[in-house]
């Protein structure tokens, strides 16, 4: 059974989605901090100092007491936080469209079929005609 799992997990299959995986996760911390920290300071700043991750729909207020602690946190919708994900979603989208449409560019056209040759039978009527003559 041991023997079984180590082929299964030694595919090229398994080790190409493994390595995906992986690669995806990397790839979405580096989107994810180029969105935060780059393209939504640019956002806020073009439009009016907008910080769109501070953007909520407070539904209850937080309950302060008087030494400054917090007796009940805040609840609210936070839509800011949405929109950058929807934001994040749109350039992970792009930058695998561009990497997708530079793999597909490095990819050779299959090299042309080869020319049928006469077949086993065409052969053998070659012959049985040149030993006719």
């Amino acid at each position: 059974m041991f023997k079984e799992f180590k082929n299964f997990i030694m595919t090229g299959n398994v080790i190409d989605l493994a390595v995906a995986v992986l690669l995806a996760g990397a790839m979405g911390l580096v989107v994810s901090g180029f969105v935060s920290d780059i393209m939504m300071p640019l956002v806020g700043h073009f439009s009016g100092g907008i910080d769109f991750a501070d953007m909520k729909v407070v539904l209850d207020e937080a309950v302060v007491a008087t030494d400054g602690t917090v007796t009940k946190p805040e609840n609210a919708i936070l839509y800011g936080k949405w929109i950058n994900a929807i934001i994040n979603l749109i350039i992970v989208g792009f930058v695998l469209f561009l990497i997708v449409k530079a793999y597909n560019k490095t990819k050779t056209p299959p090299a042309p079929a080869a020319p049928a040759g006469p077949t086993q039978e065409e052969l053998l009527a070659q012959i049985r005609d040149l030993l006719k003559k």
